[in-house]
């Protein structure tokens, strides 16, 4: 089977320590692409480094996480631009909005996810979307930007089916990863009633390990148990549900 993380984290400081072998397991589980979203500047040289050492297997994205959109997020949307206008990117992301943690910067990173949809779409590119906390806010900068021209994935979907539904007619598919596991996740309730063909695998390593390892540092080649689980939900075998899947994940980024 072959398989696609469409969103991992692996230049993180979290795989420091064992960076290649955690990629090379990766690889021999079947993993065979990582695509990496960005958080901020800061990250930015570890990501073309990574891609530079494996450049048969890791996809790069280019944007401003909302969590990191603070007083100087101009700043750092400039730094995503020139990037983005130098370098070819798999997508923009991960960008959106996140009321979790913090709700004071809300009109920031509406005004810095409403930019980076517009570049995704100036450049034909798919958008990763972040929401965490902010359904009714991301859905609203998003029907601004509705159209065929605006495609990509609702990373780490935890919503209704609703809510599913919403994001597939805005031409978004599912990211599916560890919380699809959890007893308490609540999307396994409804994905038997959500196709296939809208949704993608991602582990989001280091975070939201799925079970068994729910709790631990998450890492790309735990793929294979949010595989299990889709099959489980949706009565396929693993084969079928990894050849779908890749074959969304390779449309979206238009490999």
């Amino acid at each position: 089977m072959k398989l696609i993380d469409t969103h991992t984290h692996l230049y993180l400081e979290a795989f420091d320590e064992d960076r290649d072998e955690i990629i090379q397991k990766a690889i021999e589980t079947g993993v065979m692409r990582f695509y990496l979203p960005a958080i901020d500047s800061s990250y930015t040289d570890r990501m073309l480094a990574l891609e530079k050492q494996y450049p048969e297997h890791i996809r790069l994205m280019m944007g401003l996480h909302p969590t990191h959109v603070k007083d100087n997020y101009r700043d750092e949307l400039l730094h995503v631009e020139q990037y983005l206008d130098q370098k070819d990117f798999a997508a923009v992301g991960e960008i959106g909005i996140d009321l979790y943690w913090d709700q004071s910067f809300l009109s920031h990173q509406q005004d810095a996810f409403d930019i980076q949809i517009r570049w995704a779409k100036e450049k034909g590119l798919p958008i990763v979307i972040h929401c965490r906390d902010a359904f009714d806010e991301v859905f609203e900068v998003l029907e601004v930007h509705k159209g065929d021209d605006l495609s990509g994935i609702f990373h780490c979907f935890t919503g209704t089916k609703e809510q599913a539904k919403r994001a597939i007619g805005l031409n978004l598919k599912l990211g599916i990863g560890g919380v699809v596991t959890f007893k308490k996740g609540k999307i396994d309730q409804f994905l038997d009633q959500i196709s296939i063909d809208h949704i993608v695998l991602e582990t989001d390593a280091p975070y939201l390990a799925p079970a068994p390892y729910r709790g631990k540092r998450n890492q790309s080649k735990y793929l294979i148990y949010i595989l299990r689980k889709l099959s489980e939900i949706h009565q396929r075998s693993e084969e079928e549900i990894a050849a779908l899947t890749t074959q969304n994940s390779l449309a979206v980024f238009k490999m």
